[in-house]
């Protein structure tokens, strides 16, 4: 007396063609909405939010930068990385983690380097600064491959402004020219469904060229990189669909696809058999 599944015996169904293709299509439509869904519980998606903190706390007030920069018409001899902040850092031919590569046979230079700079505003800049013997025209025209802060995100479906002055093209500028780039830092955090954080930042830059001169004269160019930090904190976070979602989700689709296919099976029944009978009064 519990049951309320109660049986019908099948010598009291009767079976219909239309009954048969509604059935059809409805198994269909749930074996269709049923791969939909779960397609949507394997994937990830990647939820993103906003937050004023310091995420990357356990770095010692440090960022990592990376910068890859070729200077075709400037020899290597005479390219150097200055580094000063508002800490009183200043620091002028950065030589750690770094490499200069002679460009067309030694004419120019490549300078690939990896230095750390504080969480203050500073700047960090490719100049003659630490050459020797001051050169009278430098040639400051460049090409930057990278400039990137922290550690590397190789995330498809994260699209930010990591590596914004990469492929920066300022080879046909004023070569006597000093280029001035304004970057503000943006702290970035990724956690992968394991709960692993990846600490990044992203930049935005705008820009200008000039050329500067004092009651001496000119003043000797260079390629200033100036930066601040911003107190935003984006975080980009993995997440999964739950289980008993998914779960309630496809419970959903089977009840209510049977619930609607049933709904229109009896009224296209009950048409069909008013139908007949009034052909048979007709007939009457």
């Amino acid at each position: 007396q519990f049951d309320i599944y109660r049986k019908v015996p099948k010598d009291l169904t009767q079976p219909t063609y239309t009954g048969a293709f509604i059935s059809i299509l409805c198994c269909v439509f749930i074996l269709f909405l049923f791969l939909s869904e779960l397609t949507g519980f394997i994937a990830t998606e990647i939820v993103n939010e906003l937050y004023v903190d310091d995420p990357d706390k356990d770095s010692g007030g440090k960022i990592e930068v990376s910068l890859n920069i070729s200077l075709p018409n400037l020899h290597c001899d005479l390219v150097g990385l200055d580094i000063q902040d508002e800490m009183g850092r200043h620091e002028v031919g950065h030589i750690d983690n770094s490499m200069k590569i002679p460009l067309n046979q030694g004419d120019g230079c490549r300078f690939e380097g990896e230095f750390t700079i504080n969480k203050v505003p500073g700047n960090f800049h490719v100049s003659t600064h630490s050459a020797t013997a001051q050169p009278q025209s430098p040639d400051m025209t460049h090409n930057i491959h990278k400039l990137a802060f922290g550690e590397k995100l190789q995330v498809q479906k994260v699209q930010g402004a990591f590596n914004a002055l990469g492929g920066a093209d300022r080879l046909s500028s004023n070569p006597l020219a000093s280029h001035d780039y304004i970057l503000k830092i943006v702290p970035t955090v990724y956690e992968d469904l394991s709960g692993k954080q990846r600490f990044s930042y992203q930049y935005t830059v705008a820009n200008k060229e000039y050329v500067a001169y004092s009651h001496t004269g000119r003043i000797i160019p260079a390629i200033w990189f100036r930066y601040d930090l911003s107190p935003i904190t984006v975080k980009y976070t993995e997440r999964r669909q739950p289980f008993y979602r998914f779960i309630t989700t496809i419970c959903a689709i089977v009840g209510g696809t049977f619930t609607v296919a049933g709904i229109i099976d009896s009224c296209i029944f009950t048409a069909s058999e008013a139908w007949k009978k009034i052909q048979i009064g007709k007939m009457s």
